[in-house]
This record gives structure tokens, sequence and C-alpha cells, in this order.
């Protein structure tokens, strides 16, 4: 249980980082241009985090599993659609959100 609540700890981490660093560079407070990688590996990272919090999850038959599954499709969206225009990538990586702090709850329990 501990193994499957850390990944999931890990998993909204990330994402929370990489929400944090794109809100950064979309109100001119940080410039990636010269380092766009860092965006891209936040995003690797949270999805490959994402991915193994839930098979950890449904192993343990923790409901935190059906928390984080629908996780994938937002994920998805963000690498089909790229980052224009915008507010469609900002859409697309908020719709997240809702299964990353579901997860975290129903992980601690």
């Amino acid at each position: 249980m501990v193994l499957s609540r850390a990944l999931v700890g890990v998993a909204a981490g990330f994402y929370a980082a990489n929400c944090s660093l794109g809100i950064s560079v979309a109100k001119h407070w940080v410039d990636t241009s010269n380092f766009r990688w860092v965006h891209h590996g936040l995003y690797i990272l949270t999805a490959t985090t994402t991915v193994a919090a839930f098979f950890a999850c449904a192993a343990r038959r923790s409901p935190a599993a059906i928390a984080l599954a629908p996780a994938a499709a937002p994920l998805f969206l963000l690498q089909h659609h790229g980052a224009r225009p915008l507010r469609r990538h900002t859409r697309d990586a908020l719709l997240a959100a809702p299964c990353y702090a579901a997860g975290l709850v129903l992980a601690g329990r």
C-alpha cells in the first residue's frame, strides 16, 4: 500500500510541476525557448508515473486506480493536440486535475 500511495503522490507531483511550468511560460514569467525539453520531460515523467501508479493501485484493488484511469484521456489529448491553440492545451491539461486530486485522496485511505 505504501508503494501505490507513494506512486500516486509522485505522479501528482510531476503533474503539478508540469502545470506550474506551463502556467509560468504562458504568463511570460519564465522563458523556456532554449530548453523546451524540460516541459516535455515533465510530461513524460507525469505519464509514466501515472501509468505506474495506476497499475500499483489496481494490483492492490485500490479505488485510486479508478480515479487515475480517466487521466489517460487528457494526457493523450495533450500529446495529440499539441500546444496550439493555448486555450485547448490548457483545457486538456486541466481535465486531468480532478483525477490526480481524487487519486491522492483515495490512495491515502
